[in-house]
Parts: C-alpha cells; structure tokens; sequence
C-alpha cells in the first residue's frame, strides 16, 4: 500500500488538496459535503494531513476529519512560510501553500497532533471573548478619563458595568464548562494548588496551552516562549533571550510570577539567586514564569497536587 502525505490549505470556502508522492492535487468546499469528499480523496493510507490554523475556518474541518481518525498535523503559518522560501519557493497561492504543507510535512515527518476536543474548543472560544472584553474595559477607561461631558459620562459607566457582567457572566461559564469534564476539573484543581496560581489563571492556562501534562520541561518552556534562547557564533557569546511562543501564556503567568516570588518560597528563592548573580530583574521573572509552567507541567503529568517538595523531573 502506498501511503500519502497530504497538505491542506484552508480558507473561507475552499480547501486546496495537495496529496504526495504522485502530486495529485483537488479542491474541495469548506463544508459538510466538501469534507466527506476530503476524507475519500486523502484515502486510508495517509501517514500525515498537514494544515494550518486558520481561525474559525479551520474548526469544523478539524473536527470532522479528526472523527474519521486522520493524523491530522497542524503547521504554524510562519515556518510553512520559511519552509517555502528556503526550498527556493517564493509564489505565494493556496494551491501553492498546499503543496509545500505537504513538501514540510514529509520532508520534517511531522507528527500528527491530537485535535482538541469539543470542550477544549468551547473554553477557547470563551477565553477569546474574555480577552475581548479586557481590552475592552482597558479601552474605555482610557476613554473616560478624559470625558467631561454628562451624558457621555453616564453612557460610560453603564458601558463598563456591562463589561463587567459579561465577563462575570464568561467566568461562570469557564467554571461550569471546567467541572463538567473530570479531566480538565482535575488539571485545574492541580494547577490552582500551587501558590501564586489561582482558579481563574487554572482556567486561563486550560484554555490557551492545552496540552499541558502531555510535554516535557523544555518543550512546555518553548511552546510558551519562555525558553531561553541561544545567540553564540565562534568567539562571540551573545545574551539569551526568548522569543516566539504563545504570548497569551506569557501574559497570563506575569502577574502570578510577581505574587510568587513574594509569597512562594521557592520562586522568592529562584529569583533572589537570580538577582544576586546579577541578572535584570524582568529575566529573573521570565525565570520564574518559566518555572511556575514547567511546575503546573510536572504536577499535572504525576496526576498529585503541589507539595513543598518539588516534583522530581520539575527541572528535567
């Protein structure tokens, strides 16, 4: 049996197929009846079904297709993109971005990645609204300190209580969404039971790195941006920095390092070492941020809650 590797590029109503090795090539509808035509297209024989995300283009594609139990392997947009420029490849179409999808995918043997499942998706799709809301208070606070006009300013209060009741309203969502689901009631029990880490940041860490308990130490690190980064050439030692990742993580441990390295113990700890070997103060709380992950990581593959004795692979 051959087996095919397949790229798929996604847009609002269409999907270009590129499958290998014979370089067949299809286009399908982004609905229903484009994806039951998708799956007999990609056959059994398909080793790996590379995409991108896409926003909402890319969910109900991914759901189906995850039920039909294709190894999905979902590619981030910006190394597709270096991918395709570093094979020579400079035109840019979706038959085009297929293609190469399926090029990476085969060339890199990519693994599949496990689509989330339809609650994982709906605690995304909640904490996305929240998100929209905090900057949206942000916005009209910043608005209304410079009101003077009554109306105006009668319009804005009752602008930021109506925030304020979506985002309780969201909040008891999450919360109701989290105990449903034994699993992710779990992770979040564990997540808040280290100090520094509430329930709604349990619920934030849920919804925006669910693979959480699944990765290893480094690997958990990298996916959230917060490993340090290498920058030497022969002689030359450059400083360690971070970059890329999932800036939503980063923003969402800030404060909690900042709490922790006054009232944990070991964080306040890290970061006393830290700053005594002179390091900035902001690397020390990446250090501690990067800590406090890889702790959450630890803890929800050993199944226990946090304990004052650290995990034994927390620093693997």
């Amino acid at each position: 049996m051959t087996h095919h590797t397949v790229g798929v590029d996604i847009s609002k109503c269409r999907l270009d197929v590129h499958r290998l090795p014979e370089g067949k090539t299809a286009r399908f509808t982004n609905d229903a009846a484009g994806f039951e035509a998708l799956i007999a297209f990609i056959g059994p024989s398909a080793t790996a079904v590379a995409y991108e995300p896409t926003g909402p283009y890319h969910r109900h594609f991914e759901e189906t297709l995850g039920k039909a139990k294709l190894p999905l392997v979902k590619v981030n947009p910006c190394q597709a993109r270096r991918f395709a420029q570093a094979t020579g490849e400079r035109a840019k179409t979706d038959a085009v971005d297929a293609r190469m999808l399926a090029v990476m995918a085969e060339a890199l043997k990519l693994r599949p990645t496990p689509p989330a499942s339809r609650r994982q998706r709906a605690l995304r799709e909640l904490q996305t609204a929240k998100n929209a809301l905090i900057r949206q208070r942000t916005a009209l606070l910043n608005r209304g300190a410079h009101l003077t006009d009554p109306l105006l300013k009668r319009q804005h209060h009752t602008q930021l209580n109506l925030v304020h009741r979506h985002r309780k309203a969201i909040d008891v969502r999450i919360q109701a969404l989290i105990h449903k689901d034994p699993d992710l009631a779990r992770k979040a029990e564990i997540i808040a039971s280290i100090p520094a880490l509430a329930d709604n940041t349990a619920a934030n860490l849920l919804a925006e790195m669910p693979e959480l308990g699944t990765l290893t130490s480094k690997a958990a690190a990298s996916l959230a941006g917060l490993a340090p980064l290498a920058r030497d050439s022969g002689a030359f030692t450059g400083r360690r920095f971070i970059q890329g990742g999932r800036h939503a993580v980063r923003r969402l441990l800030y404060m909690p390092a900042v709490t922790a390295i006054r009232y944990n113990p070991d964080m306040k700890r890290t970061y006393q070492n830290l700053a005594q070997r002179g390091k900035p103060g902001k690397v020390a709380l990446t250090a501690v941020m990067r800590k406090l992950l890889i702790l959450a990581n630890a803890l929800i593959q050993q199944d226990r809650l946090w304990t004052p004795q650290a995990p034994l692979n927390t620093h693997a």
